[in-house]
């Protein structure tokens, strides 16, 4: 089973002036495609050429896990962000300012998180023990590696915006909370346990 790159839910340049053509091109078509052609090459003929890539990133280690996480991770990146105007279902509302406290103390400590992660990595909105936790992991790191469910990620490796603002990650930040699909999270947030991550496909 070969895995194949993702369909963007939105054209190169639809996130511009936030985030533009240029990095998506980068960003999608060469990182994430690289992550892509490195899994298949890594399983053709081996024990995970039929696995899923939920089960691959679980069992596997080494190069063959780091591209299994990578290729998910940026999965849901992708699908977390929209150019429309969406908000947060009053459910998960209700639930962060629970947990969190005001939206903007929530979206300060997602903001600081990202901001504070040493080196690369990614920066999670997860369900944890019926709680909203923000998680940090390092390089390829992910979640679903936990058991945890996952309701929205932002990546902090320098290619996701090294292009558009240099070594300005908070700038970045700042710009990709623009971006979040409201929508997105709150299906997830709003999902069974067992039911598949939304927006995805194995």
């Amino acid at each position: 089973m070969a895995f194949e790159l993702m369909k963007l839910p939105f054209e190169e340049a639809a996130l511009e002036p936030m985030i533009s053509a240029e990095t998506i091109s980068y960003h999608y078509g060469k990182h994430h495609q690289g992550y892509v052609d490195k899994l298949n090459e890594l399983i053709a003929g081996g024990k995970y050429e039929n696995t899923s890539l939920f089960d691959i990133i679980r069992k596997a280690k080494g190069p063959t896990f780091n591209n299994a996480a990578q290729v998910f991770n940026h999965d849901f990146y992708w699908y977390g962000l929209t150019t429309e105007k969406t908000s947060p279902s009053q459910t998960l509302l209700d639930k962060i300012e629970h947990d969190h406290g005001a939206m903007e103390d929530f979206k300060d400590a997602f903001v600081n998180a990202a901001a504070s992660l040493f080196g690369s990595g990614w920066v999670w909105l997860v369900v944890q023990n019926g709680s909203l936790a923000i998680k940090k992991y390092e390089n390829a790191q992910t979640p679903i590696k936990d058991g945890l469910r996952p309701l929205l990620v932002c990546d902090v490796w320098e290619h996701a915006y090294y292009i558009d603002r240099r070594n300005a990650r908070l700038e970045y930040l700042q710009n990709w909370w623009k971006l979040i699909n409201w929508k997105f999270v709150s299906d997830n947030f709003s999902a069974k346990e067992e039911d598949p991550i939304i927006g995805y496909t194995l």
